[in-house]
């Protein structure tokens, strides 16, 4: 079995040795694209990374994958996804799921707060004591 930081690289691994391509929204979403529908629908909706299958090894894929977890803002999570005519939403598996950590108290790389989960409440903070000023 093989670890990354945060999460094990297994169930990821497997499913990378049969996905077409790895999508990034650079954000907090990644998918690992199953089928050639899926990296047509994700180029329409402008994902930039997408990365194909035909120009990475699973290896490859990884080892991006782990370095796009890194930059990933709290509320990353990793997806499977493969076309499902009759119900889209059964096409989705989570492998990282949103939230996840090992490690119970976890500080924000952002904020350095606890339990923040990714939404930082600095740049709230500071809109209010702008219109408290006012």
């Amino acid at each position: 079995m093989s670890n990354y930081g945060d999460f094990d690289t297994f169930e990821l691994e497997q499913y990378l040795d049969e996905a077409k391509g790895i999508a990034w929204d650079t954000c907090h979403k990644i998918y690992v694209l199953m089928d050639n529908e899926q990296m047509t629908k994700m180029t329409e909706y402008g994902y930039d990374p997408l990365l194909s299958a035909d120009d990475h090894t699973p290896a490859q894929m990884l080892a991006i994958i782990k370095d796009w977890y890194e930059r990933s803002c709290g509320l990353r999570f990793i997806e499977a996804v493969e076309t499902n005519e009759e119900d889209p939403n059964a096409g989705f598996h989570t492998i990282v799921p949103q939230f996840y950590s090992d490690e119970e108290d976890e500080e924000c790389r952002d904020c350095g707060e606890t339990y923040c989960n990714g939404i930082c409440d600095d740049e709230y903070e500071e809109e209010d004591e702008d219109e408290e000023a006012e």
